[in-house]
């Protein structure tokens, strides 16, 4: 009795077995999403296009921003072209539709990293580094007299409905214990103009959205974003969940703009630095960094100077916050906690090895 006991659960186990291994193998043959863009020869990438300094459509009707960087720089690594790319501007309802879908390969529309998303009992995406460490704040007329959150008891706040950015504020005023009026509207456009109309004294967004907001104004420089944050909100791109070659890939080129600012690499120095490596076998590190030793790439399922063709596309990561970001740029944000982690931010790779 206990044999054949045994003999049976033997074979209940291999037949379990059995069936994980063509789960597997099914895994296998479906192939990843990266695949499917090399094969296009075109990365497909969703963004929102109406956010200055992140993704905005130029009046020349050419996508820019530090989302849309991040997409071409996917490009260059993953087709060998940072303009073989195609932006799809998507709402945030839409967003993670279309990722699921298989309307767009990537997501890189200033999209928060939470729990609730990444988990697979959520939206079971899978994320990049951040690229953008923001935080919920609020914006204030200079001459309004309000110098910080607690200058707000007893005033009216607009705010956009039905929003996490609702709940970040009603949190926020009710553990300081603060009263305050909530003026809601259905978008950001319209929190925006009941700002403007005045009929609140403040309005709240992610602080990225009231400077791109801000940038549109007749006078900018008359109004203020207070330095008290609500709440962290981590911008990271995103594809589905489960697709661990894609996932690595996207991972790791986003790891590759920070690492080549941490190593002082850039646009104007490359091919002078790929040099030095070339001639120099005692760079071990850059070698491998810029793909003159092989092997990195290929466990991305990436070309080994896949850094490289980032690089040239869209420089460093410092240099794609000050292209549009930076002080000079109409959308000026201080770096802070995006600057590099030598630096007192948060901006780090791991070893390239």
């Amino acid at each position: 009795m206990l044999r054949s006991s045994r003999h049976v659960l033997i074979g209940a186990i291999a037949a379990i077995s059995g069936l994980f291994s063509g789960c597997a193998s099914l895994d296998d043959a479906a192939g990843s999403r990266l695949d499917v863009v090399k094969q296009r020869g075109e990365l497909i990438c969703g963004v929102s296009g109406k956010i200055p300094g992140f993704s905005f459509l130029s009046p020349e009707g050419r996508y820019t921003g530090l989302d849309v960087d991040v997409c071409r720089a996917m490009a260059a690594a993953f087709v060998g072209d940072a303009e073989k790319v195609q932006f799809r501007p998507l709402t945030a309802p839409e967003r993670f539709t279309a990722l699921r879908s298989g309307e767009i390969d990537l997501l890189s529309r200033n999209t928060t990293r939470t729990l609730s998303r990444d988990g697979i009992g959520g939206n079971g995406l899978r994320f990049a580094p951040v690229v953008f460490h923001d935080g919920q704040g609020l914006m204030v007329s200079a001459d309004s007299g309000v110098r910080s959150m607690a200058d707000l008891s007893g005033q009216a706040i607009c705010v956009g409905s039905g929003t996490t950015t609702e709940q970040n504020l009603n949190d926020a005023f009710e553990s300081r214990k603060l009263p305050y009026t909530p003026i809601k509207y259905q978008d950001l456009n319209q929190v925006v103009g009941g700002y403007l109309q005045g009929r609140c004294v403040a309005m709240t967004s992610d602080r990225s959205q009231l400077a791109a907001a801000r940038s549109g104004f007749n006078d900018p420089a008359q109004h203020l974003i207070l330095e008290d944050r609500l709440s962290k909100e981590p911008l990271a791109p995103a594809v589905v969940g489960g697709d661990q070659r894609m996932g690595d890939a996207m991972t790791w080129v986003v790891y590759a703009l920070i690492e080549a600012e941490e190593r002082g690499i850039t646009q104007a120095n490359l091919d002078t630095v790929l040099k030095q490596a070339e001639a120099d076998p005692s760079q071990a590190a850059l070698r491998r960094f810029l793909g003159v030793d092989g092997g990195l790439g290929s466990k991305l399922g990436l070309p080994d100077d896949f850094v490289v063709q980032a690089l040239r596309a869209t420089g460093n990561y410092g240099e794609i916050y000050n292209r549009h970001l930076g002080p000079n740029s109409a959308v000026a944000i201080p770096r802070g906690a995006n600057r590099l982690a030598g630096e007192g931010g948060l901006m780090i790779a791991p070893p390239f090895t």
